[in-house]
C-alpha cells in the first residue's frame, strides 16, 4: 500500500526535485510531496510511453501510461485501468478531461491561457452556471535558471482516495503536455 497519509492529504506538491546546475541529474522526474515539504512518492520514466509513481520506498501505486500526444491511462500494480485522463482542443493545457476509477467524470480546466490555475470541476467551466469547485492546481517556476515547475495541487474533502490518486496522475499527465516541443520524457 502507499505511504500513510498520501492519497488521504488535502494538499500535495508535484515538482521537479532540484537539480544541480553543474552536474547531469540522475532522480526522478517528479517528487511529490506535502505542502512543508516532506518527500511521500517519486515519478520516473520508463520510455516515452510510460513512467511510474512509486512511494519513497519504491512501492508501485500507479503507472501512466501515454497513448498518442493527449491521451493517458492509469493502471495499478494489477494492470487494471484505474482511471484515465485526456485532451482536445486546439490548447491542449486548457482542459483535461478525467475519469476515475469509480467512473466519476472530472475536468481540470486552466482559466485562461495565461493563467497558472487550473479548477476542477464535475462540469465545464465554461459552459454554463458556476460549477462547484473540488480542487485546484497552481503551477509555478521554482528554479527559472533552469526552468523547474511545481503544482500545488488541493483537494476537496469530498474526494476519496481513488480519485485523489486520479487527480495526482492527472497533475503529471499535465506536465507531460506543458513539457517544451521535442523535451525528452527522461530527466535531463
Amino acid at each position: 500500500m502507499t505511504e500513510p497519509g498520501l492519497f488521504e492529504l488535502e494538499s500535495v506538491v508535484v515538482g521537479q526535485p532540484k537539480r544541480s546546475r553543474w552536474r547531469r541529474y540522475v532522480g526522478p522526474a517528479l517528487a511529490v510531496s506535502t505542502v512543508e515539504g516532506a518527500p511521500l512518492a517519486w515519478v520516473t520514466f520508463t520510455d516515452d510511453t510510460y513512467c511510474v509513481l512509486t512511494t519513497t520506498s519504491g512501492e508501485f501505486i500507479v503507472r501512466i501510461e501515454q497513448f498518442g500526444p493527449v491521451e493517458f491511462r492509469f493502471t495499478d500494480a494489477a494492470d487494471r485501468e484505474v482511471g484515465t485522463a485526456g485532451a482536445s482542443g486546439l490548447v491542449k493545457t486548457r482542459q483535461l478531461s478525467l475519469r476515475t476509477e469509480q467512473g466519476r467524470q472530472l475536468l481540470l480546466t486552466r482559466l485562461g491561457l495565461v493563467s497558472t490555475e487550473w479548477h476542477l470541476t464535475e462540469t465545464d467551466p465554461q459552459g454554463g452556471p458556476t460549477p462547484e469547485i473540488l480542487g485546484r492546481v497552481t503551477v509555478s517556476t521554482i528554479d527559472s535558471w533552469t526552468g523547474l515547475q511545481q503544482y500545488v495541487v488541493e483537494m476537496a474533502p469530498s474526494l476519496d482516495a481513488c480519485e485523489r490518486r486520479t487527480i495526482v496522475a492527472s497533475v503529471v499527465c499535465l506536465h507531460q503536455l506543458r513539457r517544451p516541443p521535442g523535451a525528452s520524457a527522461s530527466p535531463a
